[in-house]
């Protein structure tokens, strides 16, 4: 059981003492001024010194951060292995690389247009961010919201940044995205009468968002895993994509893969290949905790651009503003954004509420570490510092039985070290969560490399450079669909040729031209975390 310090028992005493206080208090918005001023002065986006100008590829000249450098600039994993690209152990359509929500939807809808697909993922199908979202789904299909609104929520969301025709066909096809998962058979919260149940999230105007309980990712992905099997559709799991393979037109064509636990190389020759590898959490950015999966490295960010595509916005990260500081068990852990829309207030060491609860993710985080490092109104943890979440407001709001009927998950996450969040606060501080930027593409889901489709969290200029609660798991159903349908489609008119891997030792000569000699491999596959010698 979590021991609480003297300092913390102290603190969450001045909390008890504010709540009633502060209970039904409007905490006022920022301003857009005061809003530029914390993210300019806090963020972690706008620390120079994180980031180093990429020297070769598409996006050279372009600034991001040296862990990701480290391997976009990296030693190909298959420079030094002789590779029989005429015998293809695998020969399909369509080939998925990353098996979450993204590339089970792309399977999905693939599959539907009859193509030979193939899923190919590093871990199970499943393992991935989609399984561990908590919050809910965004779509504007209540009487007074619009997909309008929806666009404009998001578009100031994300600064104005996002990518207008990836906006337009997120937020228009939300409502059909919804439906679509409730005919798989998505459990979503509903009303006695088949309504379903909405709430705001951070940067919304409306009340759009969807989910199931705080279960709301798993849900959705133990749909999605169940439509994949019960179609047949080929998964190779505990397999990694550890290079694109071409073919001599220049256009792609399958991939190298590795199998992680003999280390056996196989080839999958394609003719159309989606990219859905998710997120980059596990790289530790900053030196910050995640919320991401095991799995999270950024291998498709990678494997496209040396491939030759293009970046857009990888230097932007999304750091959740609440992520669990204490017990250190459980250090980063997603606290959802849902405990804040149901009721509950950031509060400092004095019981103070700092900042709306519903701002943007980024300007909230961002408060957090200001009242932290600047004004010093933190509270020491474990393992650094952070704020209290007073979660026993929201059963004060909404009555009792709120906290177990609606975020069961946050619920037993916390009850197995003995901490009540109905009658106790709990510690937080911002956690990498999300990969904002990632690989350039067009309405149509490709990018400039012909026959190489992008989905979910490998995207880049969906959601500009921040974005909102609820939108993802929206992006990985509709980009995911979109990804599936087109490659699908257009695996119907490929001839593919004979077979390349030139493009990585052109690659491999850029580095060298550019004075860079790297032995890191590049993509990471799996973070490290073995103890090293002193």
């Amino acid at each position: 059981m979590y021991q609480y310090t003297e300092e913390q028992i102290l603190s969450m005493k001045k909390v008890e003492e504010t709540r009633n206080a502060r209970f039904g208090a409007n905490i006022p918005r920022m301003s857009a001024e005061q809003k530029d001023e914390v993210l300019a002065s806090f963020h972690p986006d706008y620390i120079t010194g994180a980031y180093e100008e990429l020297k070769v590829g598409k996006n050279k000249g372009g600034k991001v951060l040296h862990e990701l450098a480290d391997l976009l600039q990296g030693r190909s994993r298959v420079l030094d292995m002789d590779i029989d690209l005429t015998n293809p152990d695998y020969d399909v359509d369509v080939l998925v690389i990353g098996g979450g929500g993204a590339g089970s939807s792309a399977a999905i809808e693939a599959h539907n247009r009859g193509a030979n697909v193939m899923i190919v993922t590093k871990l199970r199908l499943g393992d991935a961010n989609t399984a561990m979202a908590e919050g809910g789904i965004q779509a504007a299909d209540k009487e007074n919201d619009s997909p309008a609104i929806h666009y404009l929520d998001a578009l100031g969301g994300g600064h104005f940044k996002n990518k207008p025709e990836l906006l337009y066909k997120l937020v228009s096809e939300a409502p059909e995205a919804i439906q679509w998962l409730n005919g798989l058979g998505v459990m979503f919260d509903k009303e006695a009468d088949g309504t379903m149940v909405t709430t705001h999230g951070g940067g919304t105007s409306r009340k759009r968002m969807h989910a199931c309980r705080d279960y709301s990712g798993s849900e959705i992905m133990r749909t999605l895993r169940d439509e994949v099997f019960n179609r047949g559709i080929t998964v190779v799991d505990f397999t990694s994509a550890i290079e694109l393979i071409k073919d001599v037109e220049g256009k792609a064509a399958g991939a190298v893969l590795m199998n992680m636990e003999t280390k056996e190389i196989l080839v999958a020759r394609a003719k159309t290949v989606v990219i859905a590898t998710g997120g980059a959490g596990r790289l530790h950015y900053q030196g910050f905790p995640t919320s991401n999966h095991y799995g999270a490295t950024a291998d498709g960010l990678v494997l496209g651009y040396r491939a030759g595509a293009k970046l857009l916005y990888p230097e932007t990260l999304q750091y959740h503003p609440t992520g669990a500081a204490e017990p250190t068990q459980i250090y980063g852990a997603l606290v959802t954004e849902k405990v804040r829309s149901l009721g509950a207030q950031l509060v400092n060491k004095d019981g103070v509420a700092f900042v709306n609860p519903l701002e943007t993710r980024d300007v909230t985080a961002s408060s957090i570490i200001r009242e932290c490092k600047e004004r010093k109104n933190g509270i020491q943890t474990t393992d650094g510092e952070g704020v209290w979440l007073d979660t026993p407001l929201i059963e004060m709001i909404n009555g009792e039985g709120t906290i177990e009927k609606r975020i069961p998950a946050m619920l037993r996450m916390f009850g197995k070290y003995g901490i009540d969040i109905r009658k106790e606060p709990i510690l937080v501080y911002p956690t990498l969560h999300y990969q904002n930027g990632g690989l350039d593409i067009g309405a149509n889901g490709m990018t400039c490399v012909e026959n190489l489709y992008v989905a979910g969290e490998a995207v880049g200029g969906i959601h500009g450079t921040n974005r909102l609660m609820g939108n993802s798991l929206l992006d990985i159903i509709v980009f995911g669909r979109n990804a599936g349908q087109q490659a699908g489609e257009k695996c119907k008119s490929v001839e593919v040729k004979e077979l390349t891997l030139e493009h990585v030792k052109e690659f491999e000569k850029e580095l060298q031209d550019a004075g860079i000699s790297s032995e890191m491999p590049s993509p990471r596959l799996l973070p490290d975390y073995a103890r090293k010698a002193n």
